[in-house]
């Protein structure tokens, strides 16, 4: 079986200085936001998924990819840039194709509307990714810190050694309970669509925007220390910053060719006490209209795993576990397969993107649908992702998230419409999933 991203052209070598240093006692999400807040990088990203933690500092390389054009600049050679049209997957492909290292790790960022071809806002960012110059990764009780650059590497092993105090600001809760008029009418909207045939299943989201400037990075650590996600991140590329604490995993690819993605949908709020939580996870395992919402989107994503693994290894496992993400809990599935011969992650990335329980069902009615009742989402229900040159590949929903830029910062949130959704209920659920990060948003000082 041949699997994985492959590469082109000729091969760049730097010399790389690995160090290990031990962090006993210490936290790994603070010693990486206070790396991220420590000045040292304009570029970072954070990312933890079980037992690790990494940091992808600087850029080596890069991928940018807009409407229509994608931008590529690696060290030791001229940036260059080309048009694209079709599947936004198969550019990025052929960027990475293009990437003249032997040996690398990518980290990053794609767009909702990397699903959008017809309808796309002219020139919209739809992913960005980067080839750090340093990278540390935290298992258990040792870093290593790897760079092209020694007395980088060190500068950043001297810290993780000795980072000093670490101090993170207190939160000031943002009100989750503003816009319910329009929200309800789209989601009624939603509702009348879908008993005209349209679709199945759509998820409609609402933009919050914060009033204040933010600390991203507090945000991160405040967040995080409340929550309990399936995978977390803290990013800062090209001025745009984000935060979040996926509840899901929406794409992973391991070494032996092994893909994963696991489907949430169906939700309660959680948190609210040992009682009020049991009655609450009753109602949820028990509720048809949470089952059957649940259980189109495992339909649907062991239909997408069909066209890109062997298909007599696809399979569901946990199905309709009760996963417990922050303020809400929710019915989740694992749909795993192994990758057919002459796949890559890339194709996987798009047979599963967007994730069906943030998009609908079927999706491209779901997406178009979208298109016409939010505007533009950018990051939310994208995905943040790592992928290497062997082709294995982590790809978190975005999700119970904080987003900021030169304009400002937001939340977003949404909820699943099927038949029997009513507005006020649809209303509250975007109200839960929101409070995962909206009490914990830290303004900037």
């Amino acid at each position: 079986m041949s699997f994985g991203v492959r590469t082109a052209g000729p091969v760049t070598t730097f010399a790389v200085t690995e160090l290990t240093v031990d962090v006993t006692g210490a936290e790994p999400l603070r010693l990486l936001a206070g790396l991220s807040g420590s000045g040292r990088f304009d570029d970072h990203v954070v990312y933890e998924r079980p037992g690790l933690w990494t940091f992808a500092g600087g850029v080596l390389g890069e991928v940018v990819l807009d409407d229509g054009v994608a931008r590529t600049r690696w060290a030791g050679a001229e940036p260059s840039e080309r048009s694209w049209s079709g599947a936004p997957s198969a550019a990025l492909d052929e960027a990475f194709r293009a990437c003249p290292f032997a040996t690398w790790n990518a980290y990053g960022w794609i767009a909702f509307e990397f699903a959008r071809p017809a309808d796309r806002p002219a020139g919209q960012r739809l992913a960005h990714l980067v080839v750090p110059r340093t990278e540390v990764r935290i298992e258990g009780a040792t870093a290593t810190v790897t760079s092209v650059d020694t007395a980088e590497a060190e500068a950043v092993a001297a810290f993780l050694a000795a980072p000093g105090p670490l101090r993170f600001g207190s939160p000031a809760p943002v009100d989750v309970r503003v816009g319910g008029d329009r929200y309800r009418s789209r989601v009624a909207q939603a509702v009348e669509e879908i008993a005209a045939g349209l679709y199945q299943k759509v998820i409609v989201s609402r933009r919050l925007p914060i009033s204040h400037p933010v600390d991203v990075t507090a945000t991160y650590v405040r967040g995080r220390e409340a929550n309990t996600p399936a995978r977390s991140f803290l990013l800062r590329l090209g001025g745009f910053g984000a935060t979040g604490f996926s509840p899901e995993v929406l794409a992973g690819v391991d070494g032996t060719g092994t893909v994963m993605t696991q489907p949430l949908a169906g939700t309660r709020a959680f948190g609210r006490g040992a009682e009020v939580d049991a009655a609450t996870r009753h109602e949820l395992e028990t509720d048809p209209k949470e089952i059957f919402e649940h259980a189109v989107s495992v339909r649907t994503s062991q239909e997408e795993l069909y066209g890109v693994c062997e298909p007599d290894t696809v399979q569901v496992t946990g199905f309709m576990a009760v996963k417990e993400r922050g303020s809400v809990q929710h019915l989740g599935s694992s749909v795993s397969g192994l990758l057919a011969p002459g796949r890559t992650s890339w194709d996987v990335l798009d047979a599963l993107f967007p994730g069906v329980t943030a998009s609908g069902i079927p999706k491209a009615e779901a997406v178009a649908a979208i298109g016409r009742l939010e505007e533009p989402r950018g990051l939310y229900a994208g995905a943040v992702l790592t992928i290497s040159h062997d082709g294995a590949m982590d790809a978190a929903l975005v999700l119970r998230a904080l987003y900021s830029d030169e304009d400002g910062a937001w939340l977003r949130a949404g909820a699943g419409i099927v038949t029997g959704s009513t507005p006020e209920r649809e209303y509250e659920e975007t109200c839960e999933k929101l409070s995962s990060i909206a009490p914990y948003v830290v303004p900037a000082s």
